[in-house]
């Protein structure tokens, strides 16, 4: 599953979609990849952050080809129990984790899929999850 750090970095590089996602299948194989549509909504979220209607029109155009060939699998209701399993057993230890992470890790474990990403320090946290840094 790929993590919006993921994206936003080969996006940065101006790597294109297919070149992004040929480098992760040469790195590790060939695997399934997948998003989360809380990773999605966090790439939306930087269309309307961008400083320029050209940097808001390149990053729309890199999500609207990354998620036609990579597929969004939905969050459901055992995603749900998941995430408020994994934040309730951590909260009771003392340790609080980003909710955005939380639902992005849930998705995967649910599906048995690692996360590919550049924030370790969040991810790396999360129990029962397989971190791939990016």
């Amino acid at each position: 599953m790929l993590d919006s750090s993921a994206v936003i970095t080969a996006e940065r590089k101006k790597q294109p979609v297919a070149g992004f996602i040929e480098t992760i299948l040469a790195a590790h194989g060939s695997v399934d990849l997948s998003l989360s549509p809380v990773s999605v909504a966090e790439l939306v979220h930087g269309i309307y952050r961008a400083k320029t209607s050209e940097a808001a029109q390149r990053r729309r155009e890199y999500i609207e080809e990354l998620v036609s060939l990579v597929p969004v699998h939905p969050a459901t209701n055992k995603t749900a129990w998941l995430v408020g399993q994994i934040e309730g057993e951590e909260a009771a230890k003392g340790n609080v984790l980003p909710f955005n992470d939380l639902m992005i890790a849930a998705a995967a474990i649910e599906q048995g899929y690692a996360v590919l990403t550049g924030n370790l320090r969040h991810f790396q946290k999360i129990p029962g999850l397989t971190v791939v840094p990016l």
